[in-house]
């Protein structure tokens, strides 16, 4: 999986993505989203890792089985929260 996490002012946003995801495009009904290396390729990481990073973020943005399922597993989602896009999973989450 793919971590990168993105601070601006006092604000985090964590972005995890199974890594063949990264570069796909997937459209369903109005929705078009593109899993960009930008916003989700940075360092590869363990599942181990991902539930460690996760269980303490703030606001998150997951795409994949493998990354939405270490979220549901550290209760940072619901798996009745999961959104599937063209058959990929999809999460987001924000603390306040």
């Amino acid at each position: 999986m793919y971590l990168k996490i993105h601070k601006s002012g006092d604000s985090t946003i964590v972005a995890l993505c199974d890594r063949e995801l990264i570069g796909k495009t997937l459209k369903e009904g109005n929705i078009n989203v593109t899993i960009t290396e930008e916003f989700y390729k940075g360092e590869l990481i363990s599942r181990e890792k991902a539930v460690e990073v996760l269980s303490k973020a703030g606001n998150v943005n997951i795409f994949g089985e493998k990354a939405v399922s270490c979220a549901i597993e550290c209760g940072v989602v619901d798996k009745n929260n999961v959104k599937i896009i063209n058959e990929v999973a999809h999460a987001q989450a924000f603390r306040i």
